[in-house]
């Protein structure tokens, strides 16, 4: 059964990034030749394309966490595993990367990266697209460009890239992390 966010991922979510996708178009049609008016467009979908791949990776970990204390009936004891499950959770603050997601589900007990890479192995060439969408994310955002990220090489090819990239691997996650909690608690989740 797939979860509540990948649903979100596949439909809400989704259709923000087709939205900033349209404008794209809209302006590359109306502004032929004008390569900056794009290439901001472009930085943009970098930057939304990694913060709304950051909500399904945060909704994830929330959805597996209550899924984990569902059979908790002290309630005392519930909000206080609650708490800890999400605290300093790294995906509140920091950025998709692969070192912030494994660290948040291990949390949960959920060896993810492992499990990720045995599901589909075309989870490693989407891992490192992942890794370079969060380096120019990083550059976007700090306006700190280099040699690896130059703002003038960003094009909508490597944004749609980035995108496969995490439709990929938000599918591996949800199949990993039911999965698991489904291995755990057998049919008490």
């Amino acid at each position: 059964m797939r979860s509540a966010s990948l649903l979100k991922w596949e439909h809400e979510r989704s259709a923000q990034l087709d939205r900033i996708e349209a404008a794209h178009a809209a302006v590359a049609d109306a502004a032929k030749g004008q390569r900056w008016a794009t290439n901001q467009i472009d930085q943009a979908y970098a930057m939304l394309l990694s913060s709304q791949f950051q909500g399904f990776c945060r909704d994830l970990h929330s959805e597996a966490a209550d899924a984990l204390l569902r059979p908790v009936t002290a309630v005392r004891l519930r909000l206080t595993l609650a708490r800890e499950f999400s605290f300093s959770r790294k995906l509140d603050r920091g950025n998709p990367n692969p070192g912030n997601i494994g660290s948040d589900f291990a949390r949960l007990g959920i060896p993810l990266w492992a499990a990720v890479h045995a599901h589909d192995a075309r989870n490693s060439t989407r891992l490192k697209r992942l890794e370079t969408l969060c380096a120019w994310r990083n550059a976007i955002a700090h306006q700190d460009f280099s040699e690896e990220c130059d703002a003038e090489a960003l094009m909508l090819s490597l944004v749609r890239s980035w995108r496969g990239a995490c439709n990929g691997l938000a599918r591996s996650f949800d199949c990993v992390v039911g999965r698991y909690l489904a291995d755990l608690a057998g049919d008490e989740l």
